[in-house]
């Protein structure tokens, strides 16, 4: 993983880098290893200079938003000011099961995400914060010091719910990131969020739009698919590569995908 960063970090191509916030390996072997994704995050930051980077996405229901606000004031501090703050709901029942985590009803997750983003944001602009939501109260909170991006790092939103999550993407977000899917999907989703946009008096253009892809197709298609994506809307494009991580692959993904995005 550090020489797969340290290689990215020298390639224009590539302009951020993220890990994920899961506590075992789902996307491989369930009883493998797997490092936890901020801190694994503070010390790929230490490594790289020029890429930003996130963990795509932060689940909700993992930390309280006030301290996740400080954890991301101190990598954003630390990296010189890289970091892209991603935010989701929260969804996997083993690891709460098994962390003894509470994962509530879908509906109360994203009345809980929706109070987080405001906690979130009066933590990095601030000085002293008092809230009293259904979920989060906070009395005489601070958050020093702040991060370096001002007004606050960029908020990316992950996810594909029509009603809710793109509802709260289109009030807080900087980014909704698409995780996966048609590009035909992606296309009318895009639409779904200028719409709650429109409701809540946005500008559609203030939200930069995002998909994660797949890599395992390899270099070719994947370039071939990317460029279907930029068609229907998407303005950056996060490869996710699997383990084991090979360095030299980012080197002929880059090449492939060079005609797609010049």
């Amino acid at each position: 993983m550090r020489d797969f960063w340290v290689e990215a970090d020298q390639i224009d191509l590539y302009s951020s880098g993220w890990t994920f916030d899961h506590f075992y390996p789902i996307f491989s072997d369930p009883t493998g290893p797997c490092f936890e994704g901020w801190t694994t995050l503070s010390y790929l930051a230490a490594l790289t200079e020029r890429i930003r980077l996130g963990v795509l996405v932060t689940g909700n229901t993992h930390r309280h938003p006030a301290v996740l606000a400080n954890m991301a004031a101190t990598v954003d501090i630390a990296s010189g000011g890289r970091l892209e703050l991603g935010l989701g709901a929260g969804w996997s029942e083993e690891e709460h099961a098994a962390y003894g985590l509470d994962l509530p009803p879908w509906g109360e997750r994203f009345d809980r995400l929706e109070e987080a983003c405001e906690v979130i944001d009066l933590m990095f602009t601030e000085e002293r914060i008092n809230f009293d939501g259904a979920h989060y109260k906070l009395t005489d909170a601070m958050c020093n010091p702040k991060p370096i991006q001002k007004p606050r790092p960029p908020i990316i939103i992950g996810g594909k719910g029509r009603k809710r999550t793109l509802q709260i993407a289109a009030r807080w977000a900087d980014e909704w990131n698409f995780p996966g899917g048609e590009p035909s999907e992606l296309a009318e989703l895009i639409e779904v969020l200028h719409e709650h946009c429109d409701a809540v008096g946005r500008d559609p253009n203030e939200i930069a739009v995002s998909v994660k892809a797949e890599t395992d197709i390899g270099p070719g298609p994947f370039a071939e698919l990317i460029a279907q994506y930029r068609t229907a809307g998407a303005g950056h494009v996060i490869a996710h590569f699997g383990a084991p991580l090979d360095p030299t692959d980012l080197e002929a993904f880059a090449e492939a995908l060079e005609p797609v995005v010049a």
